[in-house]
């Protein structure tokens, strides 16, 4: 093992610890400090609202750290530089506790530290590897998720009670600590670090081959040119098409969504990203429909690379569903935790904490015992088949919620032990998708791409969360309450069965798609 890893693991976990810290907290406050004057169902619509616009924030902003990163400043100056904002938010959180002006400018700091480091500390920590030792990336990788929920579970614990017994500013304010060191625990192995320097200005870059997949001449007037042996399709403008659809679609949404709406804050984060969507998928499908187009003004390497990264995105994409279930384990979860029968010691989003020890337990169980067990006996279980079978898991467990709800709505005093299930089915479900997708996304990302790549796969969350958004907005319309009501379930109820059957068709599509996925190794060389 690389001997700078404890630097790198030591900072994930405090930094981890800062940020479930404040978040799991998060839409508790919220409902009773700034939104108390509303009735209690309205005040956690907002709270919930709140949180997964801050989440969204979180998932974006990795776009904006990997392109400097791998463009300008490289990743050991970008999460050290970046970090310091993340430290600013905290102690804007624990100083404006009582203004929420400053306390969403404080999340919105956060936002950019917390999104802006996300996709570079586990790229940072690969970088750390090369063909030598590529074997025990795995392991390096499980170690890194288990420090992340290692800070998860004691933050889970440990805030909630001090944001009842001490109040917000301590119970904010500590987080900041952990914070600040973190940024020192980087800071110490500065010396230690493999640090792979930002690319250079490059003509084959994918934003440029992308460009020229729309700009260049149609592939049926070039040279039967052939890939794999196989002739290159011919192409017309279809693709062209669909990108300016795309776009015209994006434009449509940031105009019409908010002046049809309230033009409020999760209005235009909303807005922003369907836009977003409707970009990526416009022009994604039309670049990969004409991507032989850059043929000759490109390097077939780098066209092939794009053309692997896009299929990297379709991966993504249908693990989006996956993140809109789990994100609201510390929003619905926690609201419905706090309508269950528990000792009077316990707080509601104390419940949060299961889910990091049970990943503690899991991944050494699954990566250790399991696997290895089952490949001893001829039974390889890929990453791919591993992510779908969590996705569908993810499903299950929500099943499970909504099936506690129906009780707790037709009057039964259920005990919060009930919640250990769909927490247990939930965890499961994340420890074959996010461990397994980090590694998946580092190996299958070209090198002059891979803080990009991870930054897509921190986008899969903000998209995850935008589906959380535009499913509580659905209630606020009469038609689709009225339809529900017909059902005999509760609003809640009915919103957690819709996003168990969201999550089994995401895995049944992924199921299908990964059949026809090939596996690539983009570990750097040795030396």
């Amino acid at each position: 093992m690389p001997r700078q890893l404890p630097f790198i693991i030591a900072n994930e976990g405090c930094e981890r610890f800062s940020f479930y810290g404040m978040r799991n907290i998060l839409t508790t406050f919220l409902a009773a400090a700034f939104f108390s004057h509303l009735a209690p169902g309205d005040a956690q619509g907002h709270a919930k609202d709140i949180f997964h616009v801050f989440v969204i924030g979180v998932y974006f902003f990795p776009l904006l750290g990997g392109w400097l990163a791998d463009r300008y400043f490289g990743k050991y100056r970008t999460i050290l530089w970046v970090s310091v904002l993340y430290v600013i938010g905290h102690a804007c959180l624990a100083v404006f506790e009582t203004e929420p002006t400053g306390f969403y400018v404080g999340l919105l700091l956060i936002a950019i530290g917390s999104g802006g480091i996300k996709p570079l500390v586990s790229t940072f920590m690969g970088d750390q590897f090369d063909q030598t030792n590529k074997h025990l990336a795995k392991f390096a990788f499980d170690a890194f998720y288990w420090i992340i929920n290692f800070g998860s579970f004691f933050a889970s614990l440990v805030m909630p009670k001090l944001l009842k017994g001490y109040g917000p500013a301590v119970a904010f304010g500590l987080p900041g600590l952990l914070m600040a060191v973190a940024v020192v625990a980087f800071w110490l192995g500065r010396a230690q670090y493999v640090k792979v320097p930002p690319a250079p200005a490059d003509p084959d870059s994918f934003g440029r081959v992308v460009m020229s997949a729309f700009r260049g001449p149609s592939a049926a007037g070039l040279p039967a040119a052939r890939t794999g042996g196989e002739p290159r399709p011919a192409t017309g403008s279809l693709g062209t098409v669909l990108a300016i659809l795309g776009v015209v679609g994006a434009g449509v949404a940031l105009v019409g969504w908010p002046l049809a709406t309230s033009f409020g804050g999760t209005d235009i984060v909303m807005a922003l990203c369907l836009a977003l969507v409707l970009v990526l998928l416009g022009v994604g499908t039309g670049a990969w429909l004409q991507l032989d187009r850059a043929r000759g003004a490109h390097a077939d390497a780098a066209v092939d690379g794009v053309r692997g990264v896009l299929r990297v995105l379709v991966i993504f994409a249908l693990v989006t569903p996956f993140w809109s279930l789990f994100d609201q384990k510390a929003s619905t979860w926690v609201f419905q935790a706090g309508a269950m029968a528990k000792p009077s010691w316990f707080e509601p989003a104390m419940m949060q904490a299961l889910n990091p020890a049970l990943v503690m337990l899991l991944i050494p169980l699954t990566s250790i015992v399991i696997f290895p067990a089952l490949a001893r006996r001829g039974f390889t279980v890929t990453p791919l088949k591993k992510m779908s079978a969590g996705i569908a898991l993810a499903g299950l467990s929500w099943v499970v919620a909504g099936a506690l709800q129906v009780a707790i709505d037709g009057g039964a005093h259920l005990t919060i032990v009930w919640q250990v299930l769909p927490y247990a089915l939930l965890t499961a479900g994340e420890v074959l998708v996010s461990t397994t997708g980090l590694e998946f996304a580092y190996s299958q990302a070209p090198k002059a791409m891979k803080g990009v790549i991870m930054s897509f796969w921190s986008l899969a969350v903000t998209v995850g969360n935008l589906w959380v958004l535009l499913a509580d907005k659905s209630l606020k319309n009469a038609t689709v309450t009225d339809l529900i009501g017909k059902t005999g379930l509760s609003n809640i109820a009915f919103l957690m069965f819709f996003f168990a059957g969201f999550a089994f068709a995401a895995a049944l599509a992924f199921t299908a798609v990964a059949r026809r996925y090939t596996m690539v190794d983009n570990y750097r060389e040795a030396g």
